[in-house]
C-alpha cells in the first residue's frame, strides 16, 4: 500500500531523507522512530505531497505523490504534529469544509460529521468555534478531518501529543480497528511504549538512512538485545547508549 523507493530529499547540502526503501502493506500499522533531525517528519511530508523529493519515489497504492498528487491524497488522511486550524470556524464547518475538499457526496456529509464528533467525543462542541478549544481538542478534531472521506492510508506525524489518557486510549483502539478494517496507518512517535504496543513493525531511522525494519521480536534480535524493552533496543540501535554513559560521567 505504501512503497518508498530510494527515497532521497536534500535541502543545500543537508540531506534529510538519504536512499530511503521501504514497503508496508495493507492493514499494517507501521511505527516510524527515530531521533530529532533524524529525518521522519521530512519523509512523511514527501508522502502527504506536502515537499517533492529530491529523487526517488513515493508511492499510495500504485499512485507516486509527486506524479499522481491528487489521485493518491484522494486515498489518503494526513494527521500532522502540529495541524492548522481555522478558529473563526466551528467544528462542524470545519469538518464541511475538508468534506468539499475531498467531494464527500452532500447526502453522506452530515452523518459523517455527527459521526466522527460522537467518536471522539466533540460533539458538544460542533457549534463551538474552534478557535476556543483545547489542544486536545484540536488534536482530535484534526484526526476527525483526516478520516472524514474513509481514507485507505492514514499517515500520522506524533498523534498522541497533548491527548489526555483517555484521548489516548481512544487513538489507540480506532488506529487498531482501522488496521482491522483493512486501512494502512503510518504513525511516526517518539513514544517507544506506545510503538511498542501498537505498531506491527517498526522502521528506526538515522541521519536520513532507514538503518532497521521489523517487529520487535526482529528488532532484538537485530540489535543484541533480545529480553530487552523498545526503549533499549532503540537506543543500542541508534547509539544514544553512549549518551547514557556520558550522563554518568557527570554526576559528582
Amino acid at each position: 500500500m505504501i512503497k518508498l523507493s530510494h527515497l532521497t530529499k536534500c535541502f543545500n547540502a543537508l540531506v534529510a531523507v538519504n536512499d530511503v526503501c521501504l514497503e508496508v502493506a495493507p492493514g499494517e500499522l507501521f511505527g516510524f522512530l527515530g531521533p530529532n533531525g533524524a529525518g521522519k517528519t521530512t519523509t512523511i511530508r514527501i508522502m502527504a505531497g506536502l515537499i517533492q523529493p529530491s529523487s526517488g519515489s513515493a508511492v499510495i497504492d500504485s499512485w507516486d505523490i509527486a506524479r499522481n498528487p491528487v489521485e493518491a491524497k484522494r486515498i489518503t488522511g494526513f494527521i500532522p504534529d502540529r495541524p492548522y486550524l481555522y478558529g473563526k470556524l466551528t467544528a462542524q464547518e470545519f469538518l464541511r469544509f475538508i468534506s468539499g475538499l475531498y467531494h464527500v457526496p452532500p447526502e453522506d456529509t452530515e452523518g459523517r460529521i455527527a459521526q466522527l464528533l460522537e467518536l471522539f467525543n466533540l460533539t458538544p462542541w460542533g457549534d463551538e468555534l474552534i478557535e476556543g478549544f483545547s489542544h486536545g481538542m484540536k488534536q482530535r478534531l484534526v484526526m476527525s478531518s483526516a478520516l472524514i472521506h474513509k481514507p485507505r492510508v492514514l499517515i500520522v506525524d506524533e498523534p498522541m501529543v497533548g491527548l489526555d489518557p483517555a484521548g489516548v486510549k481512544l487513538v489507540k483502539r480506532i488506529f487498531r480497528g482501522l488496521c482491522e478494517a483493512g486501512v494502512t496507518v503510518f504513525m511516526s512517535t517518539h513514544t517507544l511504549e506506545i510503538a511498542e504496543e501498537m505498531c506491527d513493525r517498526i522502521g528506526i531511522i538515522q541521519d536520513g538512512r532507514l538503518i532497521a525494519v521489523g517487529n520487535v521480536k526482529e528488532l532484538k534480535e537485530m540489535s543484541g538485545a533480545v529480553g530487552k524493552r523498545l526503549e533499549e533496543i532503540f537506543f543500542k540501535l541508534t547509539g544514544a547508549e553512549e549518551l547514557g554513559e556520558l550522563v554518568e560521567t557527570l554526576r559528582p
